[in-house]
């Protein structure tokens, strides 16, 4: 197996909506090649109000480092910093937060490629997916064919018509699977899944080790680390060798130098919602097999079977769980009608211990999925971390993209290009430098991924979205 389809597999992102050639290319060649404006629910304003509510623009951050950064120049916890979602690190990215400090505080603050807009006082926070979508503009550099040899702009233009019109017709208008996409599990790195999987098991020791240690596709400084990790353990050198940009891993080195084998603790030294993505990003990795394994197994994604379970799609196109109803023999025809226009979607798994089971066909193919991953005997309770345990719930296996527009655009100079593109093609590769330039543009509500939009058509290596 190449480490392109170790990769995929480990996140469960295999398989495509239709078959189809894709225009292979290259996401991100350019920081600015990748823009993200978050359509944010509103914001009651209130000159009395305890937090500050800004839009701030990011430039190539990661959107939990950049939290620590902001509360350090707040001077405040993390924890008093609230937002919508966790958005592309190589990307221009703009989003609300909501901050627990004086509105002069927030805006005195000067960290290099971020831009704080105040957009005043309010009493209202706002939570994880407490916005409407996102609206994208993103570019494909170096359209290739199989052969790796560089594509027109004709021919690509071309592909991504067919793949829409496919897709129009075996999913539904402006639909596409409702994978989740690489960034959930760590865009160089996918290592949440893998603590997760230790988190639920009450391994602590290997969850701790395995973020700390586990490879990705980091900078040689970073990779030296963690090999140190690997080969020697925690060991107080370890901090000595440590980049100082991972702090994450730094304070939980120095809780273990201080307290050997409190592994609990260490994972402790984790951000909260970084301890949960490590068990969310396992369901999902459950979830994009289960979708995989449904296409594989020619059962329709957006289309409900008797068995399958089916929930409300709201304005915002939002699954309403508590709407969640099983077809049956007697409500099939009525629910597939729904299901076509929009109205309900039928769902895949997040497991957890108390998740509505469908039945029949899907319900088999759903246990396989989780005997495939060896959480047959899993009961998703993390006694040591209460706020860990999931209850488990479901996802619409379809989502919608509108506004949808794609467009040739200039191959730009070498020298606004970033290392990676400047590298040239690797083994196992498809794109090209002379190939073309293609602009989409498109709205996708929140939850649903861009990277697992544009995959469709582009049929690239992970590495490269």
């Amino acid at each position: 197996m190449s480490d392109e389809d170790t990769l995929a597999n480990s996140i469960g992102l295999t398989g495509y909506a239709v078959e189809a050639e894709g225009i292979g290319g290259v996401l991100k060649a350019r920081v600015s090649d990748f823009r993200v404006d978050e359509i944010s629910t509103k914001i009651t304003l209130d000159p009395r109000g305890r937090f500050t509510a800004a839009n701030i623009t990011l430039t190539n951050w990661e959107t939990n480092r950049f939290i620590g950064k902001l509360a350090k120049a707040c001077g405040i916890s993390r924890n008093r910093i609230f937002f919508a979602g966790t958005k592309d690190k190589r990307a221009v990215t703009k989003q609300v937060f909501i901050i627990d400090a004086p509105q002069k505080k927030v805006a005195s603050v000067d960290i290099p490629d971020v831009d704080i807009e105040i957009i005043g006082r309010t009493h209202q926070k706002i939570g994880f997916g407490n916005h409407k979508g996102n609206r994208f503009t993103i570019v494909t550099r170096g359209c290739a064919h199989e052969d790796g040899s560089p594509m027109t702009e004709s021919e690509a233009m071309d592909r991504i018509a067919v793949i829409e019109a496919k897709m129009r017709e075996q999913i539904g208008d402006g639909l596409f699977p409702n994978w989740i996409g690489p960034q959930r599990f760590g865009a160089s790195r996918p290592v949440t899944p893998v603590v997760g999987s230790y988190v639920i098991r009450d391994d602590w020791k290997n969850a701790v080790m395995t973020y700390l240690s586990m490879e990705g596709d980091e900078n040689d400084d970073v990779y030296q680390f963690r090999k140190h990790i690997r080969e020697n353990g925690v060991t107080e050198e370890s901090l000595e060798i440590i980049p100082h940009w991972l702090g994450f891993e730094k304070d939980m080195i120095r809780h273990l130098v201080s307290n050997p084998e409190d592994w609990v603790g260490a994972f402790r030294k984790l951000p909260n919602n970084l301890q949960l993505m490590t068990v969310h990003s396992l369901q999902s990795v459950a979830f994009n097999k289960t979708i995989k394994s449904r296409i594989d197994n020619g059962v329709a994604i957006s289309t409900p079977i008797i068995g399958d379970i089916v929930g409300r799609i709201d304005d915002n196109r939002q699954l309403e769980p508590a709407s969640m109803v099983t077809v049956e023999d007697r409500t099939l025809e009525r629910i597939s009608r729904n299901c076509q226009l929009g109205r309900l979607a039928v769902t895949g798994q997040l497991p957890g211990s108390q998740m509505m089971q469908p039945s029949g066909e899907f319900a088999l193919i759903e246990k396989s999925v989780i005997e495939e991953m060896g959480l047959k005997d899993t009961t998703w309770e993390v006694e040591k971390i209460a706020k860990l345990t999931t209850k488990g719930t479901r996802r619409p296996m379809v989502t919608n993209f509108s506004e949808f527009q794609y467009e040739p655009v200039p191959i730009a100079g070498e020298e606004t290009m970033g290392d990676k593109w400047n590298a040239g093609v690797t083994d196992g590769e498809l794109w090209h430098p002379d190939g073309a330039c293609i602009r989409f543009r498109f709205t996708l509500p929140s939850g649903s991924y861009a990277t697992t939009l544009l995959r469709e058509f582009m049929r690239s290596p992970l590495k490269q979205l």
